[in-house]
């Protein structure tokens, strides 16, 4: 047995990863230990996971605004400090950054104790802790097709995004069954990522009324902080009932995805590995000011392998039309899901245990040899 330490906190599209890298990993016998922020999203994940050994570590994200500079400079020092002195007490095989702010820090306590490391990007373009400190790791994941300057081709191998085993396709009779959903009407799921998204938010507040009115249940997740969970009633054309639902937070969402028949959402690697290993088909609206633009390559290369359409924020006033466009044409949504099943094909998981098993198995020293009879 082998012990693994994982960075993976700040976002649901970091913590799940390390989540399904981390149960892989116990699966094979080894001992995962995951480093996670302060941020309340990362407590609420957790939550579900009271087998798996989480650290809380300090930390706090890049900014050129000044004070959050100096806050950042300060915090990710603590966190280096945090992470040099947990590296030599439990003296681990590797460690995996899954990017953000929580990885440099215990990449960097990692090479000063001589551990070897590993790097996975998930986003078309590589964040800045994958940039940065990418050249000081043994192993850089990669999506597929992507390269970055400066990591030499031996350290860099190609997979997708690890995905939570929870996370799979469900029947959707069964999945509407379990959440409450009407079986008998259309479901639009809104996804905002595990931060909400403010602009989806209000857009599915000012639509609620027409979508009703044309049959369309709903379900909004707004994010924590970002409103509360209600229930709205409102009636179809003909006067039947339809429910609207808006959730600051959703642990189900393998059942959520499987019943809905088109989910809103921005572009993060996370929700469309989720989407992917689900087959929901997706109108993505990606976030503009993500950092370096990631999430418009992200939509755009979905968009390329025919999962879904992309909608850019400035045009949300289109996205009613296409919305009904898209979730009233079964052919289309036949279509969708189909691509979408042919893009899962790989199984990134598997690749990275087996790779990061052989990782720490290159770097184990030989065993010594007996003393030769005279």
């Amino acid at each position: 047995m082998s012990r693994y330490l994982i960075s993976c906190g700040g976002t649901g599209g970091h913590l799940s990863p390390g989540i399904s890298l981390a149960e892989g990993l116990e699966d094979r016998g080894h001992e995962p230990v995951l480093l996670i922020s302060q941020k309340k999203v990362d407590a609420r994940l957790i939550s579900k996971y009271p087998r798996l050994r989480f650290e809380r570590m300090p930390g706090t994200g890049f900014s050129w605004r000044p004070w959050q500079l100096l806050r950042c400079v300060v915090t990710q020092a603590q966190a280096f400090w945090f992470c040099l002195r947990l590296v030599r007490r439990l003296r681990p095989a590797a460690v995996v950054g899954f990017g953000g702010f929580t990885s440099a820090p215990l990449v960097l306590a990692a090479r000063v104790q001589g551990v070897p490391t590993a790097l996975h990007e998930s986003n078309r373009v590589p964040g800045l802790a994958v940039r940065t400190v990418g050249r000081l790791a043994r192993r850089v994941y990669l999506p597929p097709g992507i390269r970055l300057p400066g990591i030499r081709a031996v350290a860099t191998r190609h997979v997708g995004l690890p995905v939570r085993r929870e996370i799979s396709r469900l029947a959707s009779p069964a999945a509407r069954a379990a959440l409450g959903i009407d079986p008998g009407q259309r479901l639009l799921v809104v996804l905002g990522g595990s931060q909400g998204a403010a602009s989806l938010n209000d857009w599915a507040r000012r639509h609620v009324e027409m979508l009703a009115a044309e049959g369309i249940q709903l379900c909004v997740v707004t994010g924590l902080g970002k409103g509360r969970e209600e229930t709205l009633v409102l009636t179809t054309r003909a006067g039947a009932p339809v429910r609207a639902k808006f959730l600051p937070f959703c642990d189900r969402m393998a059942e959520l995805l499987s019943a809905a028949d088109l989910v809103v959402s921005r572009a993060g690697a996370g929700t469309l590995a989720e989407l992917i290993r689900c087959e929901t088909p997706a109108i993505l609206v990606p976030y503009p000011f993500a950092a370096d633009n990631h999430q418009q390559a992200n939509a755009a290369f979905f968009e390329r392998q025919g999962g879904g359409i992309v909608v850019a924020q400035t045009q949300l006033g289109q996205l009613h039309a296409e919305v009904l466009d898209v979730i009233f044409n079964d052919w289309l949504l036949r279509k969708l899901r189909a691509n979408l099943q042919r893009m899962d094909r790989a199984n990134a998981l598997d690749l990275m245990l087996a790779d990061l098993e052989q990782l720490a198995e290159d770097d184990r020293p030989p065993p010594r040899l007996g003393a030769v009879p005279a």
